[in-house]
């Protein structure tokens, strides 16, 4: 049978890792949308510069070749929502790391479920309370298609079920009241001195 193969890594690191602005960026990303390490982080920029690299050759092919090749790419892209479906190569080439980040199921779960945090979110995934139509899905990584986003739901036995609901609006509470109401006395008396002023050009 012989020996069996090495994985090959699936992500590249950054060609500097210590670069101070970098590194503030990444603790962003990895924040904003909870990942767990900065290889997920890296593992996805792997991906798009893929995607990317797909562009650039077919902008490179000859005109009848491109018009046959570029409706594959762009149909894959338009199943997972990164594009339109009457996209062109150069919105494919226009795409961050946020957009590919924006399509995972955890990203998406904490949206649609109402998850206070990401991590929260991220727990529910990898303890069997995520659901997509009928089968359990417990990778948080998972790239969900558009056919697939409304068909994410909680499992009947989950306890989220009881601790998760839609966050009231906050639109007409006292606080927003007097935040409305300190703001405009904020900008009346930054108004104030410039009408004095025009008032007083006027006069001379």
């Amino acid at each position: 049978m012989g020996d069996p193969k090495t994985s090959r890594r699936v992500w590249q690191k950054p060609k500097r890792p210590l670069n101070y602005d970098l590194m503030m960026d990444e603790l962003k990303i990895l924040g904003t949308f909870g990942l767990k390490t900065k290889r997920e982080l890296w593992k996805t920029q792997t991906e798009l510069s893929r995607v990317r690299l797909q562009a650039r050759s077919l902008l490179a092919l000859r005109q009848d070749e491109r018009e046959r090749k570029e409706p594959i790419l762009m149909q894959s892209l338009s199943k997972i929502g990164l594009v339109n479906e009457d996209s062109t190569l150069d919105d494919v080439l226009n795409l961050q790391v946020t957009d590919l980040l924006s399509r995972r199921l955890q990203t998406i779960a904490q949206r649609k479920l109402y998850f206070k945090t990401p991590y929260q979110a991220r727990q529910a995934i990898v303890h069997g309370h995520i659901m997509i139509g009928d089968s359990v899905v417990t990778i948080p990584s998972y790239i969900v298609k558009t056919e697939e986003e409304a068909k994410i739901h909680l499992i009947p036995e989950s306890s989220f079920n009881e601790t998760l609901s839609k966050p009231e609006s906050d639109l007409g509470s006292p606080e927003t009241e007097n935040l409305e109401s300190e703001t405009a006395v904020q900008s009346e008396n930054k108004e104030s001195p410039v009408k004095q002023d025009a008032q007083k050009v006027s006069t001379v």
